[in-house]
């Protein structure tokens, strides 16, 4: 995800549950008895789900994913006991295609039933404006977490797999806490762009 989808996925502005600190730890605890095995069992899980989007063709099969793990995650902050939880994110992962396909084919009969006109100037014009706030916005981070969103989002799936891995790496952080960091500039992010926007 570059700086333009970062705009647009602000520009959506879909109200979900998103992934806290705790339901983390609840997801990263019933995956292993230690942060080591916990954090290889989850690429592992991360890595499965991403290449079940992408085998059925769906867009942005990372993000997808991180969707999924999210959903197990609140389920098992909530107290939910799920024994497996790798089995019953390919379950939830199932529901989700089915959710991805139900608005991708509402999206085509919306499509097919209006004519076709030239997008507004105006939207061009918010697209753009969005696209210079979150530049502005990433300009008022500190270098190294800028380098490090910018490296997090960069690339698609095999490329956004090893970039997250060298930065684990070269940061020395576990996955989870890579991600939480990430998700936490994101959502500042996101933020500062509505700030500016409004």
């Amino acid at each position: 995800m570059d700086k333009q989808d970062l705009a647009a996925a602000s520009a959506s502005g879909g109200q979900r549950w998103e992934l806290t600190h705790e339901a983390l730890e609840c997801f990263l605890k019933s995956l292993g008895p230690d942060r080591d095995s916990a954090g290889a069992r989850y690429l592992e899980v991360h890595r499965n789900l991403a290449r079940f989007f992408e085998w059925r063709g769906c867009p942005a099969p990372e993000d997808h994913a991180d969707e999924v793990i999210t959903r197990v995650a609140k389920r098992l902050a909530e107290g939910e006991l799920i024994r497996d939880p790798a089995t019953y994110a390919i379950g939830v992962a199932r529901f989700l295609l089915l959710e991805i396909q139900k608005n991708l084919e509402k999206e085509r009969r919306i499509a097919a039933a209006q004519p076709e006109v030239q997008p507004a100037a105006t939207d061009s014009q918010n697209l753009e404006h969005r696209a210079e706030c979150l530049q502005l916005c990433l300009d008022k981070l500190s270098p190294g977490n800028r380098e490090l969103i910018l490296q997090y989002y960069e690339g698609e799936t095999s490329v956004k797999i090893e970039n997250r891995k060298r930065l684990t790496e070269k940061l020395h952080l576990t996955v989870s806490t890579l991600r939480m960091r990430a998700l936490r500039i994101r959502e500042s992010l996101l933020q500062c762009v509505e700030n500016c926007t409004s």
